[in-house]
Parts: C-alpha cells; sequence; structure tokens
C-alpha cells in the first residue's frame, strides 16, 4: 500500500494566486500525511481532499499534483475497508497519471506506476477479477518496459499477477509469475532477503489452493521465519505470513498448532484494526472450519456468522469473499442435518460464483458438488 507522500509536479507560473493556492495545497498535503502518519485518519481525509480541491484550482481537473494526492487519499479508505471510496480515488488518478507523459521524469513514472497498482489491487480485493486483468497488465507492460523487465517495479507486477491468477484458478501463470518475480529479487537482494517473504507466503498460498497443503507448508514457515527475523514477532506482514501457516496446517489437520497460530494473527491484526476488517474475517472463517472439523459446531456456526457479517459490511453483495463463507456456512449445516438452510445458502454461493468465476475454477465446482451431494 502506497501511503508515503508523493512529490508534487507544480505548474510552471509567475501568478500570485495560483502561487499562493498551490503553496497551501503543498502544506495541506504535507500536514495530511502526518496525520496519516499519526493515527489520525479523520484529519488526514480533510486535509488531503482540500488539498486536491486547491490543486484543481490551481492547476486544472487533470493536474499531476492531483493525481498524487487522490493516491494517498485511497489508502485510508482502504484501510477502513472502504474498497468502493479507495477504488474512486485510484481509478481517477490512474486516469490522470496514465495520460500525462514522462518524458524521463522519475516521478511521474513512479505516480503512474504506484496508482495503476493500487488500482488494481483494490479490483482484485472486491473480486472483480475480469476489471483488475487489464489493469495489472498495464502496470505490467509499463514497469518493464520504463524500469526494465529485471527491475524490482516488474518484480511487484508480475507478485500482483500472480496473485490474480491464483484468484481466478490460473495457478500455473500465478507460479510462474512468482518464481520469476522472487528470481529478480534474489538477484538484488540475495537469497533469503526479507523482500522475499511476500513472494513464498503468496507461493505457499497457490499450494493452499491447488489443494497440497503439505507442499505449501514450507514455503510459508519460510515467509515466517524471514520476516519474523527482520520485524520482530508484531509485525502486520508477519500477521498475515502466520495466518496463511495456519491454513496449510489446517489441511493436514494439524489442529492444534493452526488454532493458536491463528489465534495470535488475530490478535495482532485486532490491535490495528479493530474488530471489523478483512482480516479478521477471514482468520474468524478459518477458527470456524478447525471447530468444523473437531465437530464443535455451535462454535463453529458462531465464527462463520461473525465472519460473514464482516463480509458483508465491506463488500458488495456479489462478491466471491462472501460466497466462501456462505459455502462453508453451508457445509456445516449439511454436517448437522440442516439441509434446507444448506441449501439455501449453496444456491446463494453458486450465483455469485457463477457470475464472478470461471467455469471450472475450483470455488464454483465445489459448490456445484456440494449442492448435490445435498440431492443425492
Amino acid at each position: 500500500m502506497n501511503t508515503a507522500a508523493q512529490t508534487e509536479i507544480l505548474p510552471k507560473t509567475d501568478t500570485d494566486e495560483i502561487s499562493a493556492l498551490t503553496d497551501e495545497a503543498c502544506l495541506l498535503h504535507e500536514a495530511a500525511v502526518e496525520a496519516f502518519t499519526d493515527g489520525r485518519a479523520g484529519d488526514a481525509e480533510r486535509l488531503f481532499r482540500r488539498s486536491a480541491e486547491l490543486f484543481e484550482l490551481a492547476e486544472g481537473p487533470d493536474g499531476l499534483d492531483v493525481a498524487a494526492v487522490l493516491g494517498n487519499l485511497g489508502p485510508i479508505y482502504e484501510e477502513r475497508c472502504d474498497y468502493i471510496e479507495a477504488e474512486k480515488c485510484y481509478e481517477r488518478a490512474a486516469a490522470i497519471a496514465g495520460e500525462a507523459p514522462d518524458e524521463g521524469d522519475e516521478d511521474v513514472a513512479q505516480l503512474r506506476l504506484s496508482v495503476l497498482r493500487n488500482w488494481g489491487r483494490i479490483l482484485r480485493l472486491q473480486g472483480r477479477y475480469a476489471q483488475a486483468e487489464p489493469v495489472i497488465r498495464r502496470q505490467l507492460a509499463f514497469v518493464e518496459e520504463r524500469f526494465g523487465g529485471e527491475s524490482l517495479q516488474t518484480a511487484w507486477a508480475l507478485n500482483d499477477l500472480g496473485m490474480l491468477g491464483k484468484y481466478t484458478g490460473r495457478f500455473d501463470e500465478a507460479e510462474a509469475c512468482y518464481r520469476r518475480a522472487l528470481a529478480i529479487l534474489e538477484k538484488h537482494f540475495g537469497e533469503d532477503c526479507v523482500e522475499s517473504a511476500s513472494i513464498y507466503h503468496n507461493l505457499g498460498g497457490l499450494e493452499h489452493s491447488r489443494g497440497r497443503f503439505a507442499e505449501g507448508e514450507p514455503y510459508a514457515r519460510k515467509s515466517v521465519e524471514l520476516r519474523e527475523r527482520e520485524y520482530g514477532s508484531e509485525h502486520l506482514d508477519l500477521a498475515a505470513d502466520i495466518a496463511a501457516l495456519a491454513a496449510l496446517l489446517d489441511g493436514q489437520e494439524k489442529f492444534d498448532e493452526s488454532e493458536p497460530l491463528y489465534h495470535r494473527a488475530l490478535e495482532i491484526f485486532r490491535g490495528v484494526y479493530g474488530d471489523e476488517h478483512y482480516e479478521i474475517a477471514v482468520n474468524l472463517n478459518n477458527l470456524a472450519a478447525i471447530y468444523q472439523a473437531q465437530e464443535r459446531f455451535a462454535e463453529s456456526e458462531d465464527f462463520y456468522r461473525r465472519a460473514l457479517a464482516i463480509k458483508e459490511k465491506i463488500f458488495d453483495a456479489e462478491n466471491v469473499e462472501i460466497a466462501l463463507t456462505l459455502n462453508n456456512l453451508a457445509v456445516l449445516y449439511q454436517a448437522q442435518g440442516r439441509n434446507d438452510e444448506a441449501a439455501g445458502l449453496l444456491h446463494r454461493a453458486l450465483a455469485i460464483f457463477e457470475r464472478t468465476l470461471d467455469g471450472d475454477h475450483p470455488h464454483l465446482v465445489t459448490c456445484r458438488e456440494n449442492l448435490a451431494d445435498l440431492s443425492a
């Protein structure tokens, strides 16, 4: 997530009024960055918006400084899981920066990269994969041409494309992207660099999606090792690594090890995000699956419903994440003989999957199989 202040690209003018507007806009932008860094998101939002308004008065609606401020406003909404507002910021910023010739200007190039990456990611997070793909591929094409095929910018664009491939079920393509990204990072930083932790995390997640849990475990353990060595035991990225390792252990029915890992990750996430964040929902969903496997049905249902409530609050009704939890809750009901309730949830989940995913995607296939089992 890009939360650092962008370099302002100011118009050349001698007009005193324009100069006064840009000076004030710059001061407001700096104050907004400071407020966001201090955890005062509400103040930061207000200051960023006022800064953008003044830059727009000074430069017009397509000024690069407007794009830079919008690029920094987006993360405020993203941190709140207000993905729709974040998307609006990133999309408009990308429209502005994408049309501006950089003519070798590093600041303009970095701005374009930043807003493209954020826009593609926010579309993927909302499960809008068909819309995310051209943005992410545009990002990759841009960085390969602008920075080179072995650049760090290319490594992270490949990682983004790999993540999209995982979510859309194109697993071989995803793996190729991850491995190419890992090779670039190790070329720049050496083996076992902390920068590669994210790639190992994603390689583990890919094996989880393939159902190859034992094969994914070493990748997940590697990401935890690298991140904890560098950042200590309370880092947000480490929490995500711990949760990913726990999910792979679940697949091997190593519940005694996975359950405390989920609780550890939840403690870190709650300390930063509170109780209603996507990461909280994911971990509640996974803990519910553990309880279901142990036939602790009441606890499992409670956790699934809490996860579903969070997802329904932060996503629109057609999001894949909602369908995943609907499917899981339905399987729990089926195990308890509550088949009518299970069927209703599965039909809801299937409708979302069919509108969102390709016909051979594992989520869609599994949901159809679960519905067929009810009818058998």
